[in-house]
């Protein structure tokens, strides 16, 4: 089968000049906006343990974020596909960064999906179906360390009619 690509674009714009630029460590602010055609802007600074700015998203919170909403969204997928009805699901991911020196980079990510589904004859396959999501989620195969699951599956009957 040939690859289908896909291109994103987004543009980013450094706020941070306080009046001399870079002219020392201390003496910028790492602010950024992000902007993508048609999208609310996205503030973002670094983690405030790189002086950045806590109110806004940082790098790494953002790559949990992408890991985090690729997962449930192939995980709905697959839960149409084999018939679950998921009547809610929240995540509450974690990940590990490892600094060394200047540089550094993420080890592992847990998600922890949580999911209700309408029915407990679906309880077993809904926590089946995290393996195929994760083998369906662009994001995750996209990283070079590994991202783990740790769900939790309930059944809470719904009106559905």
């Amino acid at each position: 089968m040939n690859p289908v690509e896909h291109h994103y674009e987004l543009g980013i714009t450094w706020q941070g000049n306080r009046g001399t630029g870079t002219s020392g460590y201390r003496d910028y602010a790492r602010d950024v906006v992000l902007r993508a055609s048609g999208k609310p802007e996205l503030a973002g600074s670094a983690d405030p343990t790189f002086r950045g700015d806590a109110s806004r998203w940082n790098p790494e919170e953002l790559l949990l974020a992408a890991l985090a909403q690729c997962h449930l969204l192939s995980y709905l997928h697959s839960a149409v596909n084999h018939g679950v009805v998921v009547t809610a699901y929240d995540d509450t991911p974690v990940g590990t960064m490892e600094q060394v020196g200047q540089g550094g980079r993420f080890t592992s990510v847990a998600l922890r999906p949580r999911v209700v589904v309408a029915s407990p004859d679906q309880v077993e396959t809904a926590l089946a179906i995290h393996r195929e999501a994760s083998e369906n989620c662009f994001i995750a195969a996209s990283v070079n360390f590994p991202v783990t699951h740790e769900p939790t599956v309930v059944a809470s009957p719904v009106d559905l009619g």
